[in-house]
């Protein structure tokens, strides 16, 4: 693993620590126990959801309301019914989101079906654990309800449209006076990435973390790291090549922080560039040329729409996009299959003309 996604790693833990200072103590149990089954990641975005549950308690239920979670022991978890859980997944709709010292101080938050889902996951795999080591007398959140999470159209750049953005990142043109001085300066570098996106559908958590030595021109191909921690190597065409050895050239003259050295693509500030950053470039670029709220993974999904019309071979778009589960990428794509069906019927005639 290399050296950006072990620190990477390390904040994630330092950060996870920091989270649950503020919930039940027995959760450490938990966490030490899913350490080996589930990544940092996954732990830290449980711990996130459970302060979220836990302070709803604290809030609204009718006997642990008014307990901090720091003082709930794990006996606790037996008062808390399906129906509390099923109230929760309603309160999270709309809530305010305040702290215990400054109640008056607070933040409006809404949570769709995927929010709603993932907190509930996370209430469950707590019930799980502590069912399985008999700490608690049953499992109610296995009786809620999953929230039915809608499928929304994939928002992707049409053909004119990518051609029309990667031109507007070479020339700037639909920028402002002052983004056009910093574009002079970083257009080759935002080129390199923008067509590395588009023509190799990695995540942008996996663009950042690029070195310069996962880079083989011989083979045309990059080493990533994928969710999980697996390294897989992409290849990519002439139009990406062309991009990155012109970017590189100008790399080489660039001076570096200390720990942006090996970095493949940096910052203004000679940083290895952020997931931000490269967030906020493709929304300055896609502005003016589309209507659409392009962002990288519109960028993945452009690439993986592509690919899928251009060969049909739904496995391979799976593992390219690195898709644990084929049936995740049929469903992303199931209204181009749809098209190809409606497509094929077209070719049967039953009676000739």
């Amino acid at each position: 693993m290399s050296t950006y996604h072990e620190n990477l790693k390390n904040q994630e833990t330092l950060r996870l620590r920091e989270i649950q200072k503020e919930l039940p103590p027995f959760l450490a149990g938990f966490f030490r126990g899913i350490a080996q089954t589930t990544s940092t990641k996954t732990r830290l975005g449980y711990a996130y959801d459970l302060r979220i549950f836990f302070r709803y308690l604290f809030e609204e239920h009718r006997t642990l309301g008014g307990i901090a979670p720091l003082s709930l022991a794990v006996e606790h978890l037996n008062e808390i019914t399906a129906d509390d859980i099923d109230c929760f997944m309603e309160y999270l709709t709309y809530y305010i989101r305040s702290d215990y010292e400054h109640p008056e101080n607070g933040t409006e938050l809404h949570n769709d079906e995927k929010g709603k889902s993932r907190k509930l996951a996370a209430i469950r795999s707590m019930y799980k654990f502590f069912y399985k080591k008999k700490k608690v007398l049953a499992n109610p959140a296995t009786i809620v309800e999953t929230p039915k999470i809608h499928d929304k159209q994939i928002v992707r750049l049409d053909v004119n449209e990518m051609a029309d953005f990667l031109d507007a990142v070479e020339s700037g043109g639909n920028l402002t006076d002052r983004q056009k001085m910093i574009h002079e300066r970083a257009k080759k570098r935002d080129l390199a990435i923008t067509t590395l996106l588009l023509g190799t559908g990695m995540r942008v958590s996996e663009c950042v973390g690029i070195n310069i030595k996962d880079i083989d021109f011989k083979n045309n191909a990059i080493k990533i790291i994928r969710k999980g921690g697996n390294e897989v190597f992409l290849y990519f065409g002439e139009e990406v090549q062309e991009a990155l050895q012109d970017y590189l050239e100008e790399r080489q003259h660039t001076i570096t922080k200390e720990e942006g050295e090996d970095a493949l693509f940096l910052s203004s500030q000679g940083k290895r560039i952020t997931v931000r950053a490269v967030q906020n470039l493709v929304k300055k670029y896609a502005f003016g040329v589309t209507v659409k709220k392009i962002s990288p993974h519109k960028l993945r999904s452009t690439f993986g729409t592509n690919l899928y019309q251009e060969t049909g071979d739904i496995y391979l778009v799976a593992d390219t996009l690195g898709h644990a589960d084929v049936n995740t990428t049929k469903k992303h794509y199931a209204e181009i299959e749809d098209q190809r069906r409606r497509k094929a019927a077209s070719y049967i005639k039953l009676r000739k003309d």
